[in-house]
């Protein structure tokens, strides 16, 4: 599915994440960039976190960054899945508008940040076997795989971010056994199959309280879904390093999920043609 633009909602009018710093406040009439906004004063940030990391880039001030905009740099890519992005007085702009802050705050990469997601998903059953149905639109209620994040205690789909160079179809796999099973979990062949044909749902914005107005998160998210329940549906789960729990979750609109994963999870309930 092609990118979807957001309003940023997550990542603004509220203090930054895993912070103390208040993000200029921004209301709705002046989120984009089209309208101006004389008054906007936003705060830089940027987390001690990034300073000396591998996987973050320098400051742009630095006299050995040359980062290649909108294309493929070596092995990272700073092409966004929302288009070209402007550039302006050497920064990149957030595609979906103003957030209140500028700096990377706590994102490795200027510019799109990019993660992966996959989406596990099964029919609720019965100890029969039974598919689960609503009472009243009588529609299969479906299942999927989520995690607690550590970081703010909120359920999420068990993503992560694309190492450069990497494909996205190996990074979802990748982060599903590492938030979602056993380190030591051995892959059968049925199940090494079933992770080797997802299906594209989504790719672009994330609406992410990490985002600032010069790096923000975005994804690409696939779903797995076991038809019959007979690959994932027994499997293990084991909640991994980045993760506080895992479980099955029932979806419907009542769900709370991470940043703007409720709307993903609604493309593929709306997909299956399942309970919502």
């Amino acid at each position: 599915m092609k990118a979807a633009i957001f309003r940023n909602a997550n990542c603004r009018n509220s203090v930054y994440a895993r912070s103390s710093i208040n993000r200029f406040r921004v209301p709705d009439e002046f989120v984009f960039w089209t309208v101006e906004f004389a008054d906007y004063k936003p705060i830089f940030y940027e987390s001690d976190v990034l300073s000396g990391k591998p996987w973050a880039d320098p400051k742009t001030d630095d006299k050995n960054f040359f980062p290649k905009w909108n294309q493929l740099d070596g092995k990272v890519s700073r092409i966004s899945h929302c288009g070209e992005y402007k550039i302006v007085q050497d920064y990149p702009q957030n595609p979906c508008g103003r957030t209140g802050i500028i700096g990377r705050g706590l994102l490795g990469r200027w510019g799109p940040n990019h993660a992966a997601d996959p989406i596990v998903t099964r029919w609720k059953r019965d100890n029969t076997g039974k598919i689960l149905t609503d009472d009243q639109s009588g529609s299969k209620i479906l299942q999927m795989v989520a995690i607690e994040r550590l970081d703010t205690k909120e359920w999420a789909i068990p993503g992560g971010m694309v190492d450069p160079g990497e494909k996205v179809s190996e990074t979802v796999k990748r982060e599903f056994m590492e938030e979602a099973l056993s380190s030591t979990a051995d892959l059968s062949k049925s199940l090494t199959e079933f992770f080797n044909n997802g299906t594209e749902v989504y790719s672009g914005y994330v609406d992410d309280p990490r985002n600032t107005d010069n790096a923000w998160m975005e994804t690409v998210a696939y779903n797995f879904h076991d038809d019959s329940g007979a690959i994932v549906g027994d499997i293990n789960l084991c909640a991994g390093d980045d993760a506080g729990k895992v479980k099955w979750m029932d979806l419907n609109r009542n769900v709370v999920l991470y940043a703007s994963h409720k709307n993903i999870v609604e493309i593929v309930v709306t997909q299956l043609n399942a309970f919502w």
